[in-house]
């Protein structure tokens, strides 16, 4: 399931515009993770809005054109639908992407490529399938992960609803599993757009 979910992130990413690589392809269940290894992608953004306002903690869209460069780290822990702050707390899992080690891998490939420029800010973004809905859960839940260095969270129903309103019926995309089939479910109105609607259901 890592697998589809990083695949979600990075279609979603080169829809957007960017540039977007896996920092690995497989599991180490034998050993300890390397530091980089707790990296899924990076990405970047030839067309970054240089100067402009900084973008919202929740990362929407429309905001992304503000990031330059970033590393990713996927938490698709689809049996819940909400991150909690207890979770956040009790989870080392959940940020260790950007721990010391990790984001000096991280400025090293940075470095050694061509994208971005000196001294630009390196964004640490963290997808998951989403913050509480209620408060104080909700600015608890922000304050804890910015608390712990994370520039910018993004649901997983925002990255779907992007991508599921940019699939169009009579476009093939035979290069890309994810999108074919989400073309296939629109032709037989099993996806309604815009509403993000799987099989009748409603999104909510």
């Amino acid at each position: 399931m890592a697998g589809f979910d990083e695949q979600i992130v990075r279609e979603y990413f080169e829809l957007q515009g960017f540039m977007v690589r896996q920092w690995r392809k497989y599991q180490t269940p034998a050993r300890k993770k390397l530091p980089e290894e707790e990296i899924d992608l990076v990405v970047y953004n030839p067309r970054c809005e240089k100067g402009g306002r900084a973008p919202g903690f929740v990362l929407f869209s429309s905001e992304l054109r503000y990031v330059g460069k970033a590393i990713v780290a996927v938490r698709g822990w689809h049996t819940t639908q909400h991150f909690t702050p207890r979770m956040i707390e009790t989870s080392s899992e959940i940020v260790k992407f950007i721990e010391q080690d990790v984001m000096k891998s991280a400025e090293t490939f940075f470095g050694e490529e061509d994208g971005g420029e000196p001294g630009e800010s390196l964004f640490k973004i963290l997808v998951l399938p989403g913050l509480p809905t209620t408060e104080p859960h909700k600015s608890d839940s922000i304050k804890l992960l910015r608390a712990r260095g994370v520039d910018a969270v993004i649901s997983f129903r925002t990255m779907l609803s992007d991508i599921i309103s940019r699939v169009e019926v009579n476009r093939n995309y035979s290069k890309s599993d994810l999108l074919q089939i989400l073309r296939i479910l629109k032709a037989y109105d099993l996806v309604k757009d815009p509403q993000l609607r799987l099989f009748g259901e409603s999104r909510d």
